[in-house]
């Protein structure tokens, strides 16, 4: 036995020998590696043998490792997907280490919720939804998602329908992007009937969809609604696209991964092509690093067991019929046989030496090859920048509904004088200025601003339900979590529960959300903040100006409301001609009397009670 082991020699000889996985750990307790065998005790003392053959990985880890764990399962086949799911949890530092690239999205699908919700997505979790990509540029995938919206009213809310309906559609509805399903406007069967037809697309069939839309433009051009005939051409053209790109990445009408691999030294790059049909969906691409003295069989074994067989697999929910593989390993035979078990028909895991499945994985090599020299995927603006915005603030603050109606809510005062309120409007993350309102502040709060805030709030939304006008999808408080207090009061003023609140304070750009003892930190760099930031500038810009008018005002009646023979109307005119109070200071009478109602007399009074006289 060699001296250099930490391992009692007598723990190593009483191991079993039946299949299993083996755990090395470290002296604070810490898996340093995961190994399954079909025999543990035969696996693991060929660690530690004298004639051991080791390199200098296992010559470390043997020297590390304080401790040994076996976990006994029933079959080799047991062992494989224990150890695939130990590694996945553990991250284990001798292991090779393999890490997901979260760079490619997928298009999800929400098949398992009665109204199923359309979106990108980084991350995959096997919950029933279906899965469509991963895509190798991000502007594809918007490209395909783009399309979708041209032509049907996906819900963009995040309702747990019909369990949490709101009281009233949101603002998707009124611009014609939803046809309200949560509120029964849309029935369930006819949401379920879009959505078949949106998976048939993303698919890859867009035959049938491309003449459909097609029928419909000629039809709307009868009926002379051209600005309808024009959406129809414009999603034509986006059918178009997608069949165009779906003719190129055609492979002989089979169901396949095709897996692929490149290396450049420590660092490499695995592939999986997922084939459907004969139509090439996306692939998956994860990365290894510090693998320089592993051999291509053993990074292939340790893509395609994790790939399948750990827990969470990235893959999509379906499985293949063949798995295609660019080198043979020691347990490909294995991995098919869980797999057919698995799928419920036969999965065959193969090494194609010639024909077209050669040239499949060659092209996965090629894939491979370029993710490797090409880390970072560049962003395709094809889609409204808007659009990513909000949904991204959506994602930040945990809403139910794409924020696409936001009112911004600020109050201004002198000293507790003049106390005002604005509140701004923002569509699809523009301003709309046409719905901007301030208000004098009605009670005598005096310095309360939380008083006044809950006044503003409940007033504006009160009108907002009596003019029928829908509610935001988000009202945004410049303040902190008094301020939130105060908006939430408001909208209990106005018998409105279904608006989400959110306040932002100036000095660190903290988000505070209700229910939430710790506020939300978004990136300085994000869109997301950047619109937060801009309403709150916009509704502070607003109620300053309107607090100004008022002072002003309020100055103007103190000097020129105490000459006799001057009214409001007089010094509006007056004002308006010489712009400010000092501006008639430095007028002279003849200037004066050029303003109607103004005579020489009324003139030089002027000037004597403004001590120009």
């Amino acid at each position: 036995m060699s001296l250099d082991s930490n391992i009692p020699p007598a723990r190593l000889r009483e191991l079993p020998t039946r299949p299993g996985v083996y755990l090395f750990k470290g002296p604070l307790g810490e898996v340093l590696y995961v190994g399954k065998a079909k025999s543990l005790r035969s696996r693991v003392r060929s660690y530690f043998g004298a004639d051991a053959a080791r390199d200098l990985k296992t010559t470390e880890l043997v020297r590390r490792a304080e401790d040994l764990e076996t976990i006994v399962v029933g079959s080799e086949s047991e062992a494989l997907i224990l150890e695939a799911n130990l590694i996945k949890t553990h991250s284990p530092r001798f292991n090779i280490q393999l890490k997901d690239d979260k760079r490619y999205p997928y298009i999800k699908v929400t098949t398992k919720e009665r109204f199923p919700r359309v979106f990108v997505t980084r991350r995959t979790v096997n919950d029933g939804s279906r899965y469509f990509g991963p895509y190798t540029s991000v502007g594809f995938v918007r490209q395909a998602l783009e399309v979708v919206k041209r032509l049907y009213t996906v819900r963009s809310c995040r309702y747990d329908l019909p369990r949490e309906a709101p009281a009233r559609p949101c603002l998707d509805y009124h611009i014609g992007r939803c046809l309200a399903p949560c509120v029964g406007l849309q029935s369930e069967s006819a949401y379920r009937q879009m959505i078949d037809e949106i998976i048939r697309i993303l698919e890859g069939d867009t035959a049938a969809v491309r003449a459909s839309v097609e029928a419909g433009m000629r039809e709307a051009a009868d009926r002379m609604e051209f600005e309808l005939a024009a959406r129809q051409r414009d999603a034509l053209t986006g059918l178009d696209v997608l069949a165009r790109i779906q003719r190129v990445q055609r492979f002989g009408g089979g169901d396949y991964d095709v897996i692929g691999l490149a290396r450049d030294g420590a660092l490499a790059t695995a592939v999986a092509l997922r084939v459907r049909k004969g139509t090439l969906l996306g692939r998956d691409t994860q990365r290894f690093s510090a693998v320089e003295a592993e051999s291509d069989d053993a990074l292939i074994q340790s893509f395609v067991s994790r790939y399948y067989l750990g827990r969470g697999r990235t893959g999509t929910t379906d499985l293949p019929r063949e798995i295609l593989l660019p080198v043979d390993f020691e347990d490909r035979a294995l991995v098919g046989e869980i797999l057919t078990l698995e799928a419920g028909r036969r999965v065959a895991a193969r090494v194609p030496q010639r024909g077209e499945k050669r040239r499949l994985v060659e092209l996965a090599a090629e894939n491979a090859r370029q993710a490797l020299e090409d880390r970072v995927v560049q962003l395709e603006d094809t889609v409204d920048r808007a659009d990513r915005t909000l949904y991204d603030l959506q994602d930040r603050l945990g809403l139910k509904v794409v924020p696409r109606l936001i009112l911004c809510f600020d109050v201004s005062h002198l000293q507790g004088a003049e106390t005002v309120a604005s509140a701004v409007v923002f569509e699809n993350g523009e301003p709309k200025k046409s719905e901007y309102r301030r208000m004098r502040v009605r009670g005598d709060w005096g310095n309360d601003d939380f008083r006044s805030m809950q006044e503003a709030v409940s007033r504006a939304l009160s009108r907002r339900v009596r003019e029928e006008k829908p509610l935001p999808d988000l009202v945004l408080i410049d303040g902190g979590k008094g301020q939130l207090g105060a908006a939430l009061a408001g909208l209990r003023d106005a018998d409105v529960s279904d608006v989400a609140v959110a306040a932002i304070a100036k000095r660190e750009e903290e988000v505070f959300l209700p229910g939430q003892s710790k506020p939300v930190r978004i990136d300085r760099r994000a869109r997301a903040l950047h619109l937060l930031q801009r309403l709150r500038n916009e509704a502070h810009r607003f109620a300053v100006s309107y607090n100004r008018t008022l002072r002003s005002k309020r100055t103007i009646r103190s000097e020129l409301a105490d000459v006799p023979g001057i009214g409001p109307r007089k010094q509006q005119l007056l004002l308006e001609r010489f712009g400010s109070v000092r501006g008639i200071r430095r007028a002279s009478e003849a200037d004066l009397a050029r303003v109607p109602g103004v005579s020489a007399v009324l003139a030089s009074r002027i000037l004597a009670y403004l001590g120009k006289a």
